[in-house]
Formats: C-alpha cells, structure tokens, sequence
C-alpha cells in the first residue's frame, strides 16, 4: 500500500468531541467538536477567555475534561486507563513561556525527557537532540544556556525539546505573545518548515499573516464555542458569522 493509501484509510490524528470544561460555575468550553487530519496545520482565533488555550490543555491532559472524548490517532486520551504520559510523548506542546531549565544548557533541555521519560543512553539521546537542535536552527548553540539565548532562541529550543520526542502532532499556545516583535519571525519560520516536513499543528495565536500564510483551517472561537471554521481566504476575507466579522475588524492592519 502506497503511503498516501495509508494515509486515505488512517483515523484523523486528533478527534475532539462534545468537550466541556468548568471551572467553578464558569463553563469555558461549552461542547466543542473538531477533527485534525495528518499533516493539516489548523489555527485557532479568539478573543482572550474564549476557552482556546483550555482546549489544548484538555488535549493533552493538563486539564481534566468534564465531559466529551477525545482521540489520537484512533487511541483514546480520555478515560481512567490512559497512560498520561505515554499520551505526552505523542502529543507535543509549546506554551507561551519557554519552561527551561535554567541550569541545563539547551541541548540538555532538549535531551531531558528523551533520557527520563523514553529511557534512552545519553549518547542516542544526544545524537537525537541535536538533530532536534538542528531543525530549529540552533544547533550552533547546544552547549549554550538559556541566560544567553534570545527570547526566540529559547522557544525554538522548547519547540527542538518536543519534535525530540517525534511527536504525532504538535499543540501551540501563543508561542509568540512573550517574543519582542522582531523575534517572532525567527520562531514562525521554523513552525512554517515543519508544516513543510508534514507536521500535524493544532496553533493558537494572534500571528493572522501567519495563519494566512500556513494554515489549512482557520477556527474562530468566542465565549467556549467553535463559531465558525473555515479556509483561511474564508474566515479572514467573507466571514459569516457578525462575532468573527467584529473581532478580525480590531485587528485589521496588525499582524
């Protein structure tokens, strides 16, 4: 069977299904329904308490779901009998802060969870790690440590850190929103490249050139709930529905 015969017949890699979140008497995802395919790099907007970051975080667990299913890949990620950190080295995820650890330099923040979590020797670890490095474009800079990296530079090292892992897809939460404006190019290039390598992306942000230019779908969601989805020259050019038209309208000229 050829690989796009493969791909045909292989499950969505992330299916998310009736998902809701409280927190207290605040529901923040009132039933959210979406399907990522491989290889799709799909962009979530929204203004901020829209729930977007808490979807991510319900993907990969960091949050507790309510209710609702999601799937990886056809394999549960909810349920009791989920191993969460099996689940974790599938499912990749960049924040908003960088989350390094100061002390180690960045090829052995890269190499960390390669050597506690998978178990590797140091040596295979290393080789992966800067292979990872190498991707982002920072492999000059393995021995370096954070204090002496850029605010771009150390996101690309978080983002090296989780590709490491080979992960099935990759969860973005405002990766650029801590970066000085001219170095959010540098972190966005290197997002743009693995869309290029078949990356699947799940990407919240305000970066809209950056959805524009990349992504495949464009998802809009306001006060819990996915509003309205569409291909990028939909959303940001004839959008529907009156909430998207509003918020894309404060953000003309930007981005």
């Amino acid at each position: 069977m050829t690989q796009a015969a493969q791909e045909a017949v292989a499950p969505p890699t992330l299916v998310v299904r009736g998902l809701r979140k409280s927190f207290g008497s605040e529901e923040v995802l009132q039933g959210i329904d979406l399907t990522v395919a491989r290889r799709e790099l799909v962009f979530v907007l929204g203004p901020s308490g829209s729930g977007k970051s808490t979807m991510l975080r319900c993907c990969n667990r960091l949050e507790e779901p309510d209710a609702g299913e999601i799937t990886l890949e056809g394999d549960p990620v909810t349920g009791p009998k989920v191993d969460v950190n099996q689940l974790r080295r599938r499912m990749g995820m960049v924040f908003q802060a960088f989350n390094l650890y100061p002390h180690l330099s960045a090829l052995s923040n890269v190499t960390l969870a390669l050597r506690k979590v998978r178990g590797l020797p140091r040596p295979e670890a290393e080789a992966m790690g800067l292979t990872a490095l190498d991707r982002v474009g920072l492999k000059a800079k393995a021995a370096s440590y954070p204090a002496h990296l850029s605010g771009g530079q150390q996101q690309r090292v978080a983002i090296a850190r989780a590709l490491a892992l080979e992960p099935s897809v990759m969860l973005f939460d405002e990766p650029t929103s801590a970066l000085d404006p001219e170095l959010v190019g540098d972190v966005l290039a290197v997002m743009q490249d693995m869309k290029a390598q078949g990356m699947t992306m799940l990407v919240v942000s305000h970066e809209m050139k950056f959805a524009r230019d990349a992504a495949d779908r464009v998802i809009f969601m306001d006060a819990g709930r996915i509003v309205e989805q569409g291909t990028p020259e939909q959303i940001f050019e004839t959008p529907h529905h009156e909430r998207t038209q509003t918020f894309l309208a404060r953000f003309s000229g930007r981005g």
